[in-house]
């Protein structure tokens, strides 16, 4: 169980810092509580006591692509729906790989721009967040199937929001158990959970062990709390399906990730597909 030092690693969840905490008015907007509305920079930032706020943000692709030369990151998964990650896309396109966040709310429009972004920028795969939007949209609502449906002609992956969310907002959108309707009638859809699964993870594996496509990412948790049944699962029979994210810079510094992450108790032979493999696969980057 020794971390294979020197490793490239693929992180399926990593950002920018900007200016500001304007970008998560979209959740505040839902949010009921006055800590969430008045106090806290970053909704979930209760649960996240070391959050790497002070990062410098005249430049943040400069401090991004640092952080990862620092830590190994070979590659990064980063959402294209603002302009500093499309500017890290053209200044860095080995080292970003582009995914776009739709909004189901946004219907037919939603699925042009995806076609149009896959076909313009390359976009690899696409993000969602049920709880986040509003009003909120379940995993299985009918307004997710066109994308569930788009995501599969075009050969895209799905990373979805799954178990109860960090900012205080309802969590119903979110329960696991939902997912098994989507992987019965999208059988083809490669379908990846994000934010733990919690508190249904056991419930997540054995929909794992039932669908052959569908994966557990371990972003917005540091490795010390990566959850036993994941870490159970991948060094049994889930090598192949749990894949790397983290959480920087919205919650968790990779310093923190990457200096905890070899005291994870993984079998040898998973860390080469957790670190990378699953994520080539899962991306289509070796296409």
């Amino acid at each position: 169980m020794t971390f294979p030092v020197g490793t490239p690693v693929i992180d399926t969840m990593i950002g920018f810092r900007v200016p500001g905490w304007s970008q998560y008015d979209y959740i505040r907007r839902q949010t009921k509580d006055r800590a969430s509305r008045e106090e806290l920079d970053f909704p979930a930032e209760f649960l996240f006591h070391d959050v790497p706020k002070d990062l410098p943000t005249d430049d943040p692709v400069a401090v991004t692509v640092a952080e990862m030369d620092r830590w190994g990151i070979h590659k990064g998964l980063i959402r294209i729906n603002d302009e500093v990650s499309r500017e890290a896309l053209r200044r860095y396109p080995d080292r970003f790989v582009p995914q776009l966040r739709l909004d189901p709310h946004d219907g037919m429009e939603a699925l042009r721009r995806l076609v149009r972004e896959h076909e313009t920028v390359g976009v690899r795969a696409v993000s969602l967040f049920p709880a986040g939007y509003l009003p909120q949209v379940a995993i299985n609502d009918k307004k997710m199937y066109p994308i569930y449906a788009k995501c599969v002609e075009l050969g895209l992956p799905v990373f979805v929001c799954a178990g109860m969310p960090g900012p205080r907002v309802r969590m119903a959108a979110q329960h696991v158990e939902l997912i098994d309707e989507v992987m019965y009638d999208f059988p083809e859809l490669v379908f990846v959970t994000r934010h733990g699964c919690e508190p249904w993870t056991d419930l997540a594996v054995k929909l794992m062990l039932k669908w052959p496509n569908l994966y557990y990412s371990t972003s917005a948790f540091a490795p010390r709390h990566y959850p036993q049944a994941i870490v159970d699962y991948a060094n049994t029979r889930g090598a192949d399906r749990v894949v790397y994210a983290g959480y920087f810079p919205s919650g968790l510094s990779l310093e923190r990730i990457m200096t905890e992450l070899p005291a994870v108790p993984f079998k040898d032979s998973v860390w080469p597909g957790f670190l990378h493999g699953n994520a080539r696969r899962v991306l289509g980057l070796d296409a």
